[in-house]
């Protein structure tokens, strides 16, 4: 018992320990990525961990095809595809009591002798991809899936929480 209650404890150790994915390049399956589609067209994606909010993912994506605009030294970016996929699956922890676990069947553990319990939880990652076109000029007005890239870059910006510096 005092194992199961020890483990318990890492577990939620770790998970305070846990924080939003931050703004900076894919790393362990997590973060933002480009791929260059034509001269002026690209596919942009953000994803989070399991406790980085959907609307975190989708700013950090448009952030980050705010960058890519002026970058490359265009003016404005227009969404030709826009799609968040949210992914869930669930974390179950097994307990026993009054017994031990002593063998594995096809339906997972048996305890014997004692009693086999568990817990799910879900756990939910978002990630957020859009295609984009790059242009040059003014923004124009009428195009609702449009963006200015300075004017993203400036909104966006204080909101955005950047990996801390590693000591070197």
């Amino acid at each position: 018992m005092t194992r199961v209650l020890c483990t318990i404890a890492a577990l939620l150790v770790l998970a305070g320990c846990a924080s939003p994915t931050a703004y900076a390049p894919v790393a362990d399956r997590y973060g933002y990525a480009e791929q260059q589609l034509e001269d002026n067209r690209y596919r942009v994606t953000f994803s989070g961990n399991t406790v980085t909010e959907r609307e975190t993912v989708e700013n950090y994506l448009l952030y980050r095809a705010a960058e890519l605009t002026r970058a490359r030294g265009y003016d404005y970016f227009e969404l030709t595809e826009r799609d968040t996929d949210k992914s869930t699956r669930f974390l179950t922890n097994y307990t026993t009591t009054g017994g031990f676990l002593s063998r594995r069947d096809r339906f997972g553990f048996s305890a014997s002798p004692g009693f086999v319990s568990g817990t799910s939880r879900p756990i939910t990652e978002y990630e957020a991809t859009a295609t984009i076109l790059l242009f040059r000029g003014n923004k124009p007005e009428d195009k609702a899936q449009a963006y200015d890239a300075r004017d993203v870059l400036q909104r966006l910006g204080p909101t955005i929480r950047r990996p801390a510096p590693s000591a070197s």
